[in-house]
């Protein structure tokens, strides 16, 4: 019987998204759901909605919840992560001292100073949750949907070796074809009928191919640039397609933070940037303590709704690829995704040492990346400046190294463009101040243990 375990369930609207998934897969009858919070009020209410979910259904599943992670995790086929590290406190903070030094962030919770701090604070709970997953259930595939997305599977990788040694971690994230969902409408297209190319880094790979029944269709996107509806959906995006000539997997909003162009002045952001995900300034750190209550809220009204008796759960199965490597290795049946995981000769020209996102096939014998060859160069060239980031932070904290992390924080490519050296030293070190209580103690000077 499949167990797939879920840790940082108390999300219970993306955790309750992630059981319907595999609930949905055809021919997978039987099962259990292990729900794994710190937070067990949030986590009780996960576990109700998980219930109800389960009768829905009418299949045979079972459902178990703790905050002791270590007491579920044995006998766990499939662990889904999908963790936030003390965010709710720190978001205001990763926005408003970065924004004191001319740093303006949309999102800022996988790149820029919110993503280098993110980063910092998760760190030490995730490689907690890999050590017992190592030592309770080798067996596991760990699914990994916590930003930073990259950062977090290559700390992994140093920690623990690659896939056919170590602990199997692969990250997973809906940019891509929520992307091509996008583009087929941009070009008025079935998104069933659209084939493509795509790889990079999470949240800066590139659409590099895009056909139509074979037919090349990128010059009709590029042409569609030039429609003012069309272009005003995504303006970052068609700019980056006009320059670079491929089309980025990233929300505008959210990829204004990853490059250097769009958010260093306040003229480009009235050119380039629209309200809320198209690049509103501080759009993450002012809504996201009312989204949480908002989904709170939501989550209650599907226990009540659902408890009187009323079909109020959406059954219908979501395009996130956790349940397809469920579905693909327990069933072996062919499955096409996209993955993020150590660049073991998969993309030519970006560091072999480092984390990339490609397309990947699923069966009974596991995940098979496929080589993507080489990126068009300015391509990658993108794409490495931000696996340099990764790589000094994954090594800042396996060193228990304050300095790497600051120079991590140094070659960010917004906050390079926008700040002297001396200003990013005294940023990082108003950050740690203000956050010091959720980060690792060699990060105030001591060297930790």
């Amino acid at each position: 019987m499949t167990k797939t375990t879920i840790i940082g369930a108390g999300s219970a609207v993306f955790a309750q998204q992630m059981m319907t998934d595999v609930l949905a897969i055809d021919g997978l009858e039987r099962g259990e759901f292990a729900l794994i919070d710190t937070d067990a009020a949030r986590l009780e209410q996960a576990q109700q909605l998980a219930e109800l979910t389960i009768k829905r259904s009418g299949k045979a599943f079972t459902v178990s919840a703790s905050t002791d992670r270590r007491a579920l995790l044995p006998g766990t086929d499939f662990l889904i992560n999908t963790i936030e590290v003390s965010g709710l406190r720190n978001v205001q903070h990763d926005y408003d001292i970065p924004m004191r030094y001319g740093v303006d962030q949309c999102i800022g919770d996988t790149t820029g100073p919110g993503g280098v701090m993110k980063f910092l604070r998760t760190a030490p709970a995730w490689l907690a949750i890999l050590r017992d997953v190592e030592a309770l259930a080798p067996q596991a595939v760990v699914m990994n949907y916590t930003n930073p997305m990259s950062a977090l599977v290559l700390l992994s990788a140093r920690a623990f070796g690659v896939h056919t040694a170590g602990v199997r971690v692969y990250g997973l994230c809906h940019s891509i074809q929520n992307t091509l969902t996008e583009l087929a409408g941009y070009l008025d297209l079935p998104v069933s009928e659209l084939t493509y190319r795509c790889a990079g880094v999470n949240h800066l790979s590139w659409f590099t191919e895009l056909k139509w029944r074979g037919q090349d269709v990128m010059p009709r996107l590029k042409a569609a640039l030039h429609n003012p509806a069309i272009y005003e959906q995504d303006i970052i995006r068609f700019e980056m397609l006009k320059h670079f000539g491929a089309f980025p997997t990233e929300s505008s909003g959210h990829f204004s933070e990853y490059v250097p162009y769009f958010r260093k002045r306040p003229e480009l952001l009235t050119r380039f940037t629209r309200p809320e995900y198209k690049g509103e300034s501080g759009f993450y750190a002012r809504n996201w303590p009312h989204w949480r209550e908002e989904h709170a809220a939501e989550v209650a009204g599907l226990i009540a709704r659902e408890s009187a008796g009323e079909a109020a759960i959406d059954m219908t199965r979501s395009p996130e690829f956790a349940s397809n490597i469920i579905e693909g290795m327990v069933l072996n049946r062919r499955q096409e995704i996209t993955c993020n995981l150590p660049n073991t000769g998969l993309i030519d020209n970006l560091p072999q040492d480092g984390v990339v996102e490609v397309g990947c096939t699923v069966d009974g014998q596991g995940i098979h990346p496929q080589p993507y060859g080489r990126l068009p160069e300015a391509l990658a060239a993108l794409d490495r400046s931000h696996m340099a980031v990764h790589s000094l932070l994954a090594d800042s904290v396996l060193h228990s190294d304050r300095e790497l992390a600051v120079q991590a924080l140094m070659l960010d490519p917004l906050t390079a463009a926008v700040c002297s050296l001396d200003e990013i030293r005294a940023m990082f070190a108003e950050l740690v101040e203000a956050e010091q209580n959720d980060l690792p103690t060699y990060l105030r000077g001591a060297v930790s243990a």
